[in-house]
């Protein structure tokens, strides 16, 4: 029996994708911190350097170059994306991998400002002048702020400087509400 090209191709697609998702979707939105070693610079945790960012300036970014945010509410707020509100989904979080006590600062960045939080989880993330940093799922690498000035899960994502404070211009001024 003949079939229809273009319906195996749907049928063949949405195998794919139904793949592709089911490898994504349900577990930690936490980088794998197995195939790194301590210290590793692998693992976007464990330095973070000032990149030149188009649109914001300097800005602090992690150990793959990616730019990292803060999130605010209401001032200088440090309010911690949680898995329970499905923030980390577009949010990733940045915990230390086991064994790593701190972070270290790259070029650009004040050593005395890098400083560690313990959460609830139990894990440790690392801050920059006591903000928690995340990374934008939206960024596909470095050189990116495609989330700065973005308003969602009760606040405002902002780069920071090297400072360590947020670089409230430049951005998506208001857009992207989740």
């Amino acid at each position: 029996m003949l079939r229809n090209p273009n319906t195996v191709l749907v049928a063949g697609s949405a195998i794919v994708v139904a793949a592709i998702l089911a490898g994504c979707g349900g577990g930690s939105t936490k980088p794998n911190t197995t195939t790194s070693s301590p210290g590793s610079s692998a693992n976007p945790a464990t330095k973070f350097s000032l990149a030149s960012v188009s649109g914001v300036g300097s800005v602090v970014a992690d150990g793959k170059g990616r730019t990292v945010y803060i999130l605010t509410s209401g001032g200088h707020s440090n309010v911690p994306c949680t898995d329970s509100s499905g923030c980390t989904g577009l949010w990733p979080d940045l915990p230390l991998p086991s064994g790593v006590s701190a972070a270290t600062a790259g070029t650009g960045l004040k050593a005395s400002l890098l400083g560690t939080k313990k959460l609830k989880d139990g894990e440790t993330y690392p801050t920059y002048n006591g903000w928690l940093m995340y990374e934008y799922a939206g960024d596909s690498g470095p050189g990116q702020a495609k989330g700065q000035g973005m308003k969602s899960f009760g606040g405002t994502w902002y780069v920071l400087n090297a400072s360590g404070d947020p670089v409230t211009s430049g951005g998506t001024s208001g857009g992207g509400r989740y």
